[in-house]
C-alpha cells in the first residue's frame, strides 16, 4: 500500500464530517421555507419516514441492510432517541423559545457533551490537546456570533434550556453511538436507528399533518422537502456514521463548530450579503481548534494502516 494513498484513507473521514456539516448547514435554510407550510412535527414525521424508506432502498441495492443483534437493541433504541427523537423535538420547540444566536452559540457545547459522554463510556478521553482545540474552536464559534447580541434572558430560558437539553442529546448520540459503528456496517447502524424512531415521529407527524390541507403544499415545497429528506438527512447521517466509525466521538463532535462559519461563507453567495473581517478571524481560530483536535488522532490512523492495512477495508 502506498502512502498517498495510506493518508488518502485517512483524510477520508474528515473530508467526510467537512461535508455532512456543509449539509447539516441546508437544514434551518431550506427547513424555515418548508416550515411557513408544514407543521413542525409533520416535517419531522416525513423527514425521518423518508429517510428509512431511502435507507432501506439503498441497502437492498447494496447486498441488504443488515441485522442488529437482540443484545444491542437496548443501544440501538438509545441512539435513536438521543439522535432523532429528542434531538429533534427539543431543537425545534427551543428554537421557538429563543433566538438563533443564543441558540447557535449554546449549540458549542455539543464537542463538551461528547467527550464528557464519551469519557463515562470509554469511547473517548479527554487530553490536553483535545481540550485546547474545542475552546479554540468554540472561542471562534462565540466571536464569530457576537456574545453582546445574545438575549439570555428570562423570556429565553425555557428556549434555551431545550437547546442546552439538545446539545446534551446530540453530544450523547455521538458517543453512544460509537460502540454500534464498530460492530456494524454504517448503513446497518443508521438505517436501524431510523426505524425506531419512526415509532414516534410517524404517528405524530401524521396526526399534525391531517390538520392541514395538502393541497396547498406546492410542488416546489414537496422538492425542498425531497432535498432535506435526502441531503441533510440521508447524506448527513450516513456520513456522520460512516466517519465516527473511524475517529473518536469528540473528532466528529468538534466539527460542529464549522457550521456557523459555513452559514457566514454561504450568506455572501446565497443572500447577497458581504462577508466580514469578523467572520475572517473567527475562521483562524475555528479551523486551528479543528486541526489541534485531529492532528494527533490523523498521525496515529496514518500509522495503523501502514501496519495493518486489512482493518480499514471495510
Amino acid at each position: 500500500m502506498t502512502v498517498s494513498r495510506v493518508r488518502g484513507s485517512t483524510a477520508a473521514p474528515h473530508l467526510a464530517l467537512i461535508a455532512v456539516q456543509v449539509m447539516f448547514g441546508t437544514w434551518p435554510i431550506v427547513g424555515k421555507v418548508v416550515l411557513r407550510t408544514v407543521p413542525s412535527a409533520g416535517l419531522v414525521g416525513l423527514r425521518v419516514a423518508g429517510a428509512s424508506l431511502a435507507f432501506i432502498v439503498i441497502g437492498r441495492m447494496t447486498g441488504g441492510v443488515g441485522r442488529i443483534r437482540r443484545a444491542d437493541w437496548p443501544l440501538l433504541v438509545a441512539s435513536s432517541l438521543l439522535g432523532l427523537v429528542l434531538n429533534q423535538w427539543l431543537f425545534v420547540r427551543g428554537l421557538a423559545l429563543t433566538t438563533a444566536i443564543n441558540a447557535t452559540l449554546l449549540s458549542t457545547t455539543i464537542p463538551v457533551f461528547t467527550l464528557l459522554v464519551g469519557m463515562l463510556l470509554r469511547t473517548d478521553r479527554a487530553t490536553l490537546r483535545r481540550m485546547v482545540g474545542i475552546a479554540f474552536a468554540a472561542s471562534g464559534v462565540i466571536y464569530l456570533i457576537g456574545p453582546t447580541r445574545s438575549e439570555f434572558s428570562s423570556l429565553t430560558r425555557a428556549g434555551d434550556l431545550l437547546i442546552v437539553s439538545n446539545s446534551l442529546c446530540y453530544g450523547a448520540y455521538i458517543a453512544v453511538s460509537k460502540n454500534l459503528v464498530k460492530r456494524y456496517r454504517a448503513l446497518t447502524v443508521i438505517t436501524w436507528i431510523f426505524i425506531a424512531a419512526c415509532v414516534t415521529t410517524v404517528p405524530v407527524g401524521v396526526i399534525s399533518m391531517s390538520r392541514i390541507s395538502l393541497a396547498d403544499i406546492t410542488v416546489r415545497v414537496w422538492l425542498k422537502i425531497l432535498f432535506i429528506i435526502l441531503v441533510p438527512t440521508v447524506g448527513a447521517y450516513y456520513l456522520n456514521a460512516w466517519a465516527l466509525a473511524r475517529v473518536p466521538p469528540s473528532t466528529v463532535a468538534v466539527y460542529i463548530y464549522l457550521q456557523p462559519l459555513i452559514a457566514f461563507v454561504l450568506a455572501p453567495l446565497v443572500l447577497g450579503e458581504s462577508l466580514s473581517w469578523r467572520a475572517a478571524i473567527a475562521s483562524l481560530f475555528i479551523f486551528a481548534g479543528v486541526l489541534i483536535v485531529t492532528r494527533r488522532e490523523r498521525s496515529r490512523a496514518v500509522r495503523e494502516l501502514a501496519e495493518h492495512p486489512e482493518a480499514f477495508g471495510h
